[in-house]
């Protein structure tokens, strides 16, 4: 693979990742700095480290990983958009002006769910004898810019139309949950 086609795999790979910062920018009254970058951290890492695990384990496992990877992405996305609706839809007034709470344990779901994909490129790096390294550091810095971008995006709508916002945000999950699934049993 050469540099340019890299570069159009990493930013492709990003995207989920990039949809669901924008979700997370959705959910924050006051833009959090911190929370941006370790959203995009989280997202930049886990979409570069996917595809080193999949290098590494080979089409051995794969065949059976990829016969559930899209059920696995949609569960957590859909329970993930799931609980931003519910959450946007309970929550009370006071609440509502509160400051945005980094979840940790939320974040490795979501990574891990947008990054699956990037398990499987994992092997094509493998059987096309690509450079891994430049691979996967492309992939993680471009899935980086992209999702700190996203969650600034997502913040600026966020403020603005507030739980009508998030509600459309979880929405964006659970749809993006079912593109993948519906990807993964081949009627997309």
């Amino acid at each position: 693979m050469n540099l340019f086609e890299i570069i159009l795999l990493s930013v492709g790979l990003a995207m989920d990742a990039f949809s669901v910062s924008v979700c997370k920018g959705l959910s924050m009254k006051k833009i959090d700095r911190r929370g941006a970058f370790m959203t995009a951290l989280f997202f930049g890492g886990f979409q570069a480290g996917m595809p080193v695990i999949g290098y590494f384990l080979g089409s051995r496992f794969m065949d059976e990983i990829e016969a559930f990877d899209h059920w696995i992405a949609f569960g957590l996305l859909a329970f993930i958009g799931g609980k931003m609706i519910f959450e946007a839809l309970t929550e009370k007034e006071d609440e509502a002006a509160g400051e945005y709470r980094l979840n940790y344990g939320e974040l490795t779901v979501l990574a891990i769910a947008t990054s699956i994909d990037a398990l499987a490129v994992g092997l094509v790096f493998a059987a096309a004898e690509a450079r891994i390294v430049l691979s996967v550091t492309m992939i993680g810095v471009i899935t980086f810019a992209l999702s700190l971008a996203g969650v600034f995006i997502g913040h600026r709508f966020g403020g603005k139309f507030g739980n009508k916002a998030e509600i459309a945000g979880g929405a964006i999950l659970v749809l993006l949950g079912l593109k993948l699934l519906l990807e993964g049993v081949g009627v997309l």
